[in-house]
C-alpha cells in the first residue's frame, strides 16, 4: 500500500466532501433557490444539468446513457492510469492531480448513475448532476464591434459548478501548470572506456 495511502485519502475527501454538499442542496432547497455568500459575487445556486461538467449538455435520453457509460469508463481508465502512475513511482504532485481528477469525475458519476434511483425520478444512469456553485464576477454589454456577441450581455464567469467539477479542473490545470516538472526525462548517466560521462 505504500504510494497509496495519500491519494486514497485525497480521493475519499473529495468524494466525501462532494457527496455531502449535494445531499444538502438537494435535500434542503428547491431548483433555482440560492443565497448570497458573498454579495453578487459568490451565491449557491440549486441547478441540476443532464451533462458534463459546468453545465454543459449532451442531448436526449440516449445522449445521457452514452454519457454516463462514458464516464464509466473514463473513470476506470483514470483509475488503472493512477495505479500505474503510483507503481511506477511518477511525480508525487502527479499522481495527486490525477487523483483529483479520478475523484471528481467518480463524483458526478454518483450523480448520474444513482440519483435518479435515490430521489425517485429516473432510472439508472440516468440521474441529473447537482450543481451549486456560482460566480458572476463580471456583468455588462459586449461593445457593439464584438463579432458575433455585440451588443449582448454577458456574464463572467456564468457556469454553475460543484466540488467535482472544481477537482477536475484544478488537477487538470496543475498539470498542464507545472508539466515540465511532472513529465522531466530522467537522464541516466554512465561512465564511458575514457572515463567520460555518457547521457542515455
Amino acid at each position: 500500500m505504500k504510494g497509496y495511502t495519500k491519494p486514497i485519502l485525497l480521493i475519499l475527501l473529495v468524494v466525501l466532501i462532494d457527496q455531502l454538499s449535494k445531499t444538502w442542496i438537494k435535500t434542503n432547497m428547491f431548483i433555482g433557490q440560492e443565497y448570497k455568500i458573498l454579495g453578487n459575487w459568490f451565491i449557491i445556486h440549486f441547478t441540476e444539468n443532464n451533462g458534463m461538467a459546468f453545465g454543459m449538455e449532451f442531448g436526449g435520453e440516449f445522449g445521457k446513457l452514452a454519457l454516463s457509460l462514458f464516464r464509466i469508463l473514463a473513470v476506470a481508465g483514470i483509475g488503472y492510469g493512477l495505479h500505474y502512475m503510483i507503481k511506477h513511482k511518477y511525480h508525487r504532485g502527479l499522481i495527486l492531480n490525477v487523483a483529483l481528477i479520478f475523484s471528481g469525475a467518480l463524483g458526478n458519476i454518483i450523480d448520474s448513475v444513482f440519483y435518479g434511483r435515490i430521489y425517485d425520478y429516473a432510472t439508472l444512469f440516468h440521474g441529473r448532476v447537482v450543481d451549486m456553485l456560482y460566480f458572476p464576477l463580471m456583468e455588462g454589454v459586449f461593445p457593439k464591434w464584438v463579432p458575433i456577441w455585440g451588443g449582448e450581455e454577458y456574464i463572467f464567469f456564468r457556469p454553475v459548478f460543484n466540488i467535482a467539477d472544481s477537482a477536475i479542473f484544478i488537477g487538470v490545470v496543475t498539470i498542464l501548470i507545472f508539466q515540465k516538472t511532472y513529465f522531466k526525462e530522467e537522464v541516466t548517466e554512465e561512465i564511458g572506456p575514457n572515463n567520460e560521462l555518457l547521457e542515455d
